[in-house]
């Protein structure tokens, strides 16, 4: 408390004690016992009102014991159990949980992880990834600004992801791997790697290329095989010794007939070998008559062309040709869409022919567009817009319908550039991306997709979609969800076919180890988008006649349904609408491709330089006790004292009001005991 208060204090007592002396020790009849006893409680009255007038504060400390945090991370992939570590896992596991030092020192969390990161439930070991890598950024962004040391229960072996030994660089926690498997080195050759396009042209070729691996001291010849079915495509004798111990093997396979195409690649295994499934692979090639051509018309350079067509040609199935409008006149009608990046008055010949060859357009406007040629070309859409650049953000329209789109984090994207002005759509429309200006929408559309007698368009105000492109990779360490996002917007875009109020979407075919995701979109009358509806999609095996009937959920603007649980196969679906008489069929293939298979034996030196650049120590499972003995006894790892100071209001304090209240009654008893009231 300050001076000045402790004065305030001092006067209210002076106060409260002159109050009491005058009224009960001036000319007051009653009995000095009683006199004192009122003298007492008016005086203890008014001093303790003027006290909660005065409000002094007080301060008071408190103090915690915060113990260092002790992330206990478990491999719940398939791998685990496929070198025969699932005991071992659970042995381990069981040991921290019930060590007494260990709980008592450390605030032990469990985390499980495969293809994801999560608080530990329990464990099956049936994840078909692996991804370390994940596992150990999560737990540092958990624990970045504490003391937690990272135990990490694992074979080292991780089929996706970024390497994990990058990852845990700049860590300021140790990392303590619990090896399980061993270090032994069998014999072993297989088949690291197979790449080939998802996607061939028919009467073409396609290539593909395997990278084949041995691990061994012989020499030998050995063959490698490509079968499709019962034939033979492709067949050729490889060497392999011990310091030359890698092939790569590049060819082609024609093309031959539509449809899903599927091969076995295998290399023919020696008779010592342990792990005979990482010989063959088996991989499936969707052969199309026909492309889809997308035409790029622009007459400048910019960074966003680059991206647009990367994105665009990410699917096999999609060619993009980028020309000038003089040179693309004569090619409008070779291509299913037109995207027109930023148009000007020389792109008055190609309005012209696409008006007349009633091709589908994209629009992309920016600073460089000419909107006075843009509003006089066309009647879909103007603008009044003058040359002051704005910055504009752009946010998903929640109810969206037209296709089925993700949220891929528009609204935390870098603002486009555009034109400033009011955007007016003249036709019927839906906006896909609401224009958003530091987090206020603006009410004009940034992008906006319409169709009319059967053409359908788009228009997208605002340059710089290199710079989302660019984004997407720093956030996920990859640009899928922006190519995806443009690619569905160009498959509606290229597509003539007629809306059906039930849409769904499927591969052809999927690998076991990927998600197996189908989805569907379902309308009303007026083409609205339902999300009251209640679709489910049965699956029937095409091979065991097994039916499985699976719901499918609303996410957003439309509904989806995981079938990772479907073993590998070739399958029929039909999605259903409930009491409504429509139904979409369709097929798919899931090829068997478990990658936690391809391992022999614990990734042990790659676990060894984890825990060495962290200033960690490396254990395998059967020295568990050892490595909790040492945590227990690490200086490093210690509990922390902290104090917590708060300045509490004398105000705050209820139970003095509580005591004000009890001394008023006293004396009003005591009087009315003395028949004095």
């Amino acid at each position: 408390m300050t001076t000045e208060t402790i004065l305030y204090i001092v006067i209210a007592a002076v106060i409260a004690l002159a109050v009491a002396v005058f009224m009960y020790g001036y000319k007051v009849t009653y009995s000095a016992s009683l006199k004192w006893v009122f003298g007492v409680l008016r005086f203890l009255t008014i001093f303790l009102i003027l006290l909660l007038l005065i409000n002094p504060k007080f301060r008071s400390e408190t103090y915690t014991v915060v113990k260092p945090k002790l992330p206990v991370l478990i491999d719940n992939s398939s791998s685990i159990s496929e070198l025969d570590q699932t005991s071992s896992a659970s042995e381990v596991l069981l040991l921290f949980q019930n060590d007494d030092d260990l709980n008592d020192k450390f605030d032990v969390s469990y985390y499980s992880f495969g293809s994801d990161f999560n608080a530990l439930d329990s464990l099956s070991f049936s994840e078909k990834n692996t991804n370390i890598s994940k596992a150990l950024t999560g737990v540092d962004r958990l624990f970045r600004h504490e003391i937690a040391p990272t135990v990490l229960i694992t074979d080292g072996n991780q089929t996706i992801g970024n390497d994990y030994e990058f990852s845990v660089s700049t860590f300021k926690n140790a990392v303590f791997p619990v090896v399980l498997g061993d270090s032994i080195t069998y014999i072993d050759l297989k088949i690291e790697r197979l790449n080939t396009n998802r996607y061939a042209f028919l009467k073409n070729d396609f290539s593909v290329e395997a990278i084949v691996v041995y691990n061994g001291s012989n020499t030998f010849t050995t063959q490698f095989t490509v079968t499709q079915g019962a034939a033979v495509v492709y067949r050729e004798n490889i060497s392999f010794s011990e310091t030359d111990n890698s092939k790569t093997i590049s060819f082609t396979l024609p093309a031959s007939s539509v449809g899903l195409q599927k091969y076995t690649a295998q290399i023919i295994p020696q008779e010592e070998e342990r792990n005979k499934v990482n010989n063959s692979k088996r991989f499936a090639v969707e052969v199309i008559d026909q492309s889809t051509n997308v035409l790029i018309v622009s007459s400048i350079i910019h960074p966003d062309l680059g991206a647009l067509q990367k994105s665009i040609t990410t699917n096999e199935q999609r060619k993009v040709t980028v020309k000038k409008p003089g040179e693309a006149v004569s090619l409008l009608n070779d291509h299913q869409l037109v995207l027109l990046y930023q148009p000007d008055r020389a792109f008055s010949s190609v309005y012209q022919e696409l008006e007349r060859l009633q091709k589908n357009v994209w629009v992309i406007t920016g600073m460089q567009t000419d909107w006075n040629f843009l509003n006089a070309v066309q009647n879909n859409y103007s603008k009044e817009a003058s040359s002051e650049p704005e910055d504009v953000s752009g946010m998903l329209h929640p109810n969206y319908g037209t296709f089925a789109v993700e949220d891929i984090g528009f609204d935390s994207f870098r603002p486009l550039t555009a034109s400033f002005g009011l955007l007016e759509m003249n036709v019927p429309h839906e906006t896909l991306l609401e224009q958003t200006i530091n987090g206020f929408t603006t009410g004009n559309p940034m992008l906006a997709t319409f169709e009319i007698d059967g053409r359908r368009g788009a228009l997208w105000d605002g340059e710089g979609l290199w710079k989302w492109r660019a984004e997407t990779y720093l956030a996920t360490n990859g640009f899928e969800a922006f190519d995806q996002f443009i690619g569905k917007l160009v498959q509606y875009l290229a597509s003539n076919k007629r809306r059906s109020r039930l849409e769904v979407s499927s591969e052809t075919f999927y690998y076991n180890n990927n998600p197996i995701k189908v989805t569907a979109q379902y309308f009303d009358k007026n083409f609205v988008f339902d999300p009251r509806a209640s679709l489910s999609i049965a699956v029937l095996n095409t091979e065991t006649e097994a039916r499985v009937t699976f719901p499918m959920l609303l996410r957003n603007n439309f509904y989806e349904v995981d079938l990772n649980s479907l073993p590998a196969g070739e399958y029929q679906y039909t999605v259903l609408v409930k009491d409504e008489a429509t139904s979409r069929s369709g097929n798919f293939t899931i090829l068997d491709f478990n990658v936690e298979q391809q391992f022999l034996n614990a990734n042990v030196t790659k676990l060894e330089r984890v825990a060495t650049n962290s200033k960690g120590s490396a254990f395998y499972a059967s020295e568990t006790e050892k490595l909790i003995a040492n945590l227990v006894a690490d200086d490093r790892f210690q509990s922390i004292q902290k104090s917590e100071q708060k300045v509490v209001p004398l105000i705050d304090w209820k139970y003095l009001l509580g005591l004000i209240v009890l001394l008023l009654a006293s004396e009003w008893f005591i009087r009315k005991y003395n028949g004095l009231i």
